[in-house]
């Protein structure tokens, strides 16, 4: 099927899905929310437009900003693995959440305003211990630099939930790392729009430059493309749009390594048609996730838990398939 087909089809699929989940609920009983009750029914009505319109959004924002960044980051350091999370930047959120609420912050902006400063703090890190290193090309001084980033991060959060209070503290900071949209608001996802936006919409017009990034330093040179300064001008939007959904979602796993394989999957490797495809599947799949966690069981799992579970069994088909096609 052409590219640009099969990347209709996510469009309508993900639109579809995104009208099918304003209805989805317990509320008034089942089999959901009928678009007739809206007419008669000023509680239903409220919990639409209130409830669950910005939740839907902000799970497909935050799919698609973890897909794209995700998808970027694979092609800029030409490398399958690669994963929004790789520059220290999903970890320096969660010590950033981690340290607001154990100051004792009740506000989410507080929670997500501090997320968003250590997520952005993390890439700050990378890039500086990256120039001081000595060793290797610049991509992998870049990889080393944010395996130790993440990791002084992730002592940090741990040394943070060792200091929290057991009974209310502790709690709190391990089901925002957990992941989840249960508290999203329209105040709280018109915080985050204009840069997950802004973010989106550049990755996109600029997607035929990573064609370029991905040949390497002297092909991508001769072409007229400035390498370094490109690199790092992608991953600082990348990373902004990573850092808030991630302030907002907290950590919300395997959705920038999974959808980027299955958007190259399905519509080839060539940016211009994989980064789109890899937005829509990544709003689509995370929103999903969220359908399900909210009604799966009387109380709300985790979202981080779903996207785990369904992104690692999605991860391993792919594989699985892929390594069936090369035998044959």
């Amino acid at each position: 099927m052409p590219a640009r087909r099969t990347l209709l089809l996510l469009v309508l699929a993900a639109l579809l899905l995104m009208a099918g989940s304003l209805f989805l609920g317990r509320y008034p009983a089942p089999p959901g929310l009928a678009p007739l009750r809206l007419a008669r029914d000023p509680l239903a009505r409220r919990l639409v437009w209130q409830l669950r319109l910005p939740r839907l959004l902000a799970a497909f924002f935050t799919g698609a900003a973890l897909s794209v960044s995700g998808l970027t980051m694979q092609m800029v350091f030409r490398n399958p693995l690669v994963e929004p999370g790789f520059l220290g930047v999903s970890q320096g959120a969660a010590f950033g959440a981690a340290l607001a609420i154990l100051a004792g912050s009740a506000s989410p902006w507080a929670v997500q305003a501090s997320a968003a400063l250590f997520a952005l703090g993390g890439l700050g890190m990378t890039y500086a211990l990256a120039r001081r290193l000595r060793y290797g090309g610049w991509i992998l001084r870049m990889v080393l630099a944010g395996l130790a980033v993440s990791a002084l991060f992730a002592a940090g959060v741990g040394l943070l939930k060792y200091l929290a209070d057991p009974l209310t503290q502790l709690p709190e900071i391990v089901f925002w790392l957990l992941g989840g949209l249960w508290g999203t608001r329209w105040s709280n996802l018109l915080s985050i729009l204009p840069v997950t936006l802004t973010a989106l919409t550049l990755l996109v017009t600029l997607r035929w430059r990573l064609n370029l990034l991905v040949l390497g330093e002297e092909t991508a040179f001769s072409l007229g493309a400035r390498p370094g300064r490109e690199r790092l001008a992608l991953l600082t939007v990348a990373v902004a749009a990573t850092a808030a959904v991630v302030s907002l979602a907290g950590m919300i796993g395997w959705v920038g390594l999974m959808v980027p394989h299955l958007a190259r999957r399905l519509v080839g490797a060539n940016a211009r048609d994989a980064l789109p495809a890899a937005l829509w599947l990544g709003g689509a799949f995370t929103l999903l996730c969220d359908d399900l966690a909210r009604t799966l069981t009387a109380g709300e799992i985790p979202l981080g838990i779903l996207t785990a579970l369904l992104g690692a069994t999605a991860f391993v088909t792919l594989l699985s398939a892929r390594s069936s096609e090369t035998a044959s």
